[in-house]
């Protein structure tokens, strides 16, 4: 029995031992099928994750490349569009009126363009002609200085307003009636106060660019503009009043200087005359022929006796002292030239060479009729 028993027990270890055994196997086979599953499980999520994040970053790229490379037309672009920059406008703030007009496709495209050619604080105010649809780089290239289109005016000193207002009717053609209207306007031109409410005097001789969309009050307050920067430079009101005179008055005598002289090293001199003759006691009459052309409405400084008896404020044949206002549009040296009179005695003048514009100076009548004489002799 102990032998069966002990047989038994045996066998029955046997078996179990091999139970255990074959049991090992299958667990091993079964893990092995669960490791294969547990792999490609993960592979899937990773090959669906890369499809994701693959078909974000081209749809990123795509954005990106809108972003970073804007719409642009391409070629020189068709048609006409005058674009006007207005001072202080920005390379931004012209792009979108680029953008706006049909000129680009992008703003972004022409400021990616002005940047890239390194001018993006190079843009100059005026009016330029474009086309439509031309490439951002093609505008960049037509905005330049010498493509704006400006109407230069050069408007001479000792020219009357009336005849200002003229030239710049014939050289901008914009109607002279609509120059006249702004004349008169003076609120609109930040005349001096000291003016009186009258351009003439103060619509300053120069060349002036002037873009095709001014109006005829923006030009004449252009000019009054540079009037009032030439009076701060020479310090207008102070050398005035240290004068013993108005501005205004300054200004009268400047345009008398400006409508006689002729030549500018004789303007000093002549404001001099003019000067001594309003100093003097009595006083004397600046009998100005010049302001006696401006009374008849024509030029020259040779009135005839007749004309001298024309009745006018502007007579200075007639009428003691200065006239009301001023007879021209004086320029900075005849200003300069009444702040400054050279120091003399003289109380005449006479263009002895009507040719060469020679003036000759006087202080007694007998001087001043020995003048007149050389006058006659070379013409005059």
């Amino acid at each position: 029995m102990n032998d069966l028993d002990l047989n038994t027990l045996l066998g029955a270890e046997d078996d179990g031992g091999r139970t255990r055994r074959g049991r090992g196997r299958g667990n091993r086979r079964r893990r092995r099928r669960r490791n294969r599953g547990g792999f490609i499980a993960p592979l899937l999520a990773f090959v669906v994750l890369a499809g994701i994040i693959g078909g974000g970053g081209y749809y990123g790229y795509m954005w990106l490349n809108d972003v970073l490379v804007p719409d642009d037309y391409t070629g020189q672009g068709t048609g006409e569009v005058i674009v006007e920059i207005k001072d202080g406008q920005s390379a931004s703030d012209v792009a979108q009126e680029l953008e706006r007009q049909g000129v680009v496709a992008s703003a972004k495209a022409f400021t990616n363009a002005i940047g890239n050619a390194n001018r993006s604080g190079s843009l100059q105010p005026g009016s330029y002609k474009l086309r439509k649809k031309m490439s951002a780089a093609s505008a960049v290239a037509l905005l330049i200085p010498d493509n704006r289109l400006l109407a230069k005016v050069t408007l001479k000193e000792g020219l009357r307003l009336s005849d200002t207002l003229k030239t710049l009717a014939e050289e901008t053609g914009k109607p002279l009636k609509e120059f006249a209207a702004a004349a008169k306007d003076v609120d609109q031109l930040d005349l001096p106060r000291y003016a009186k409410g009258k351009l003439e005097g103060y619509a300053f001789p120069a060349t002036y660019e002037i873009q095709p969309k001014s109006t005829p009050t923006q030009i004449l307050a252009a000019m009054v503009k540079r009037y009032n920067q030439t009076a701060e430079k020479l310090d207008l009101e102070g050398s005035a009043k240290a004068l013993g005179h108005t501005p205004h008055e300054i200004m009268i005598i400047a345009s008398i200087v400006q409508a006689e002289a002729g030549r500018q090293e004789d303007m000093p001199k002549i404001a001099r005359v003019i000067y001594n003759r309003l100093d003097s006691n009595p006083q004397m009459k600046l009998a100005m022929d010049s302001t006696v052309m401006y009374a008849l409405n024509k030029y020259g400084t040779a009135a005839t006796f007749a004309e001298t008896k024309t009745k006018s404020p502007y007579n200075t044949y007639l009428h003691l002292g200065l006239p009301p206002g001023p007879i021209t549009n004086p320029g900075d040296h005849a200003i300069e030239a009444a702040l400054n009179p050279t120091k003399g005695p003289w109380l005449y003048f006479v263009a002895t060479d009507p040719k060469s514009n020679v003036t000759k100076f006087a202080t007694t009548e007998a001087e001043r009729q020995a003048l007149l004489a050389e006058y006659r002799r070379n013409g005059g």
